[in-house]
């Protein structure tokens, strides 16, 4: 396993991040499309994972409603993995209950959030505190403010954002910057092959202001993982309940018969191929993937031993576009002076 610096912090964290939103869903809405895993077989998971290197574990206290948060920390009490040899994100944003002020970034919601995913962690301390998403409620400033209060604390380590675009994360960084306060440290946001949109504004914007890349379901909610073709699809897969993250689909469907050759001529599967191609792109520090069994977990961890070369890479490419949106492309066009 590999191990990569997170931005300008000195944080190292495995190149592969173990997700947790398959930890729980009994009778907790959506969550029971997802993942129903209860505590035997997180431990397992967690077992497999950590024994493999990864020392980066990702949850939110919307996970089935706190069970995801529950169960990791049990689960590193079970197994003995001592606090200091993992990193430990959770999340801020959603809904937990049916009270008016239990849900969003307002200063109250963040610090009653942190509390309560501490004792279901069965932690002192969160080492990265996400905000889950956009509170349009609650100002920039506000939250900036709110979550430099949280890390002088203490019970916070350092803090990251999901979901927001781009001109917002830069404006929270400016107030953060100038006003001596603590900086968002990384970005976590919905990356694959067949989704590649946080190409066009945020992954420059994580370059210039030194942000890590954390992408979530580099596999497009199982449509990358080999069970997907235009002649079949997986019964009883997610996403015939839960058809999450939105994709083109016949783009995708063009895209896995290209993985498809490329992994014949690796010995690899579909899912090792797309989350090498996640892995190899600029400003990747660590993928985060999910499982439902440990045999899903180990398919995936052996990803790592592969190399996309640059005629795989441009094969991607070639059914995977990116269309350059406005003004990119006119910015591409004028700045061609100073080449």
């Amino acid at each position: 396993m590999k191990y990569n610096y997170v931005g300008e912090t000195g944080l190292l964290v495995s190149e592969l991040c173990l997700g947790t939103m398959t930890f729980g869903g009994q009778n907790a809405g959506m969550w029971d499309n997802i993942g129903k895993l209860q505590q035997q077989e997180v431990n397992e998971l967690i077992k497999v994972a950590t024994e493999a290197g990864i020392n980066f574990i990702d949850t939110a206290n919307v996970y089935s409603y706190g069970q995801s948060e529950q169960l990791l920390g049990q689960a590193l009490k079970d197994l003995s993995i001592p606090r200091d040899q993992v990193v430990i994100a959770t999340k801020v944003l959603g809904r937990m209950d049916e009270y008016p002020n239990s849900t969003g970034l307002s200063r109250y919601h963040i610090f009653n959030s942190v509390e309560a995913s501490l004792k279901r962690l069965q932690m002192d301390y969160i080492d990265i505190l996400y905000v889950h998403g956009v509170d349009p409620k609650t100002s920039v400033e506000q939250i900036v403010r709110t979550l430099n209060d949280i890390v002088n604390t203490g019970k916070v380590r350092y803090i990251a954002i999901c979901n927001w675009p781009a001109w917002m994360v830069a404006e929270a960084q400016t107030i953060a910057k100038y006003n001596g306060l603590h900086r968002f440290i990384g970005l976590q946001y919905y990356y694959s092959a067949v989704s590649r949109d946080i190409e066009h504004e945020l992954v420059p914007m994580a370059a210039h202001h030194q942000l890590a890349i954390f992408p979530w379901s580099p596999l497009a909610g199982g449509f990358l993982s080999g069970k997907y073709t235009r002649e079949q699809s997986a019964a009883g897969s997610r996403r015939e309940n839960f058809d999450f993250p939105p994709i083109n689909k016949e783009k995708g469907y063009d895209l896995v018969d290209v993985l498809g050759n490329i992994a014949t001529a690796h010995n690899a599967t579909i899912a090792q191929i797309a989350l090498a191609w996640v892995r190899q792109q600029n400003g990747i520090t660590s993928t985060i993937i999910g499982a439902k069994t440990v045999r899903q977990l180990a398919d995936n961890l052996r990803s790592i031993e592969i190399q996309l070369s640059s005629e795989d890479l441009t094969k991607i490419d070639a059914v995977s576009p990116l269309s350059m949106l406005y003004p990119g492309w006119m910015v591409n066009r004028q700045s061609s002076y100073r080449n």
